[in-house]
């Protein structure tokens, strides 16, 4: 069964990127090739992958129009946005931009990614769209030493979490948890305003 799943690093303070979005605080920490968290081992079990424009424009600017991903790719954006001119290895680059909601484009990117998992690219709030309909299942976080104080937040949701697994890769503590759904502080209080309001009427 296909999972989606929200993969990602981030500081310690939850940011994504630093408010000018630049990730040089990322690029420089040590990571071991094949250790925890190792990206070369996450993208073998991936079928299809989603981010918003910000993430898209981003990788197609420092990786010079070229395309880092041989898998179906979705966009979701209301932007016209130019296409990568090829893959890295030469071939035509299969990036398929939306403009629909995740309630519409879910099955269609789910499909996409056949037997494998769909991965979150990012940002934050597109993770959070899945989360609001129930339709993440897994963060898997590599978490840096550094503090950032503000930027692109992790992910602007209020949820719980159950820890699956931790380990270290090099200077990075990697995580992974499933999603359980919205905070239960947050469901106790929407049970009490219904009651409250049926009680009203």
């Amino acid at each position: 069964m296909t999972r989606t799943i929200y993969y990602t690093a981030t500081t310690l303070d939850g940011y994504l990127a630093d408010p000018d979005d630049s990730l040089d605080w990322l690029l420089r920490q040590p990571q071991e090739a094949g250790g925890a968290g190792d990206y070369d081992s996450f993208i073998r079990g991936i079928g299809a992958l989603v981010m918003g424009a910000t993430t898209y424009e981003w990788l197609l600017e420092h990786e010079q129009g070229v395309w880092s991903y041989e898998l179906p790719a979705f966009v979701l954006t209301h932007r016209d946005l130019p296409s990568p001119r090829s893959t890295t290895n030469g071939g035509p680059a299969d990036v398929r931009f939306r403009q629909g909601g995740i309630a519409e484009l879910g099955q269609e990117m789910r499909d996409a990614a056949g037997a494998n998992d769909l991965w979150v690219v990012g940002g934050g709030d597109l993770a959070g769209q899945f989360a609001d309909l129930g339709q993440l299942d897994e963060i898997v976080t590599s978490i840096a030493p550094v503090v950032l104080g503000a930027g692109r937040p992790l992910l602007p949701r209020r949820l719980d979490l159950e820890l699956m697994q931790v380990e270290r890769n090099g200077a990075f503590i990697v995580a992974r948890h499933r999603v359980l759904g919205s905070l239960a502080e947050d469901q106790e209080r929407s049970s009490s305003s219904s009651a409250q309001r049926a009680a009203e009427v």
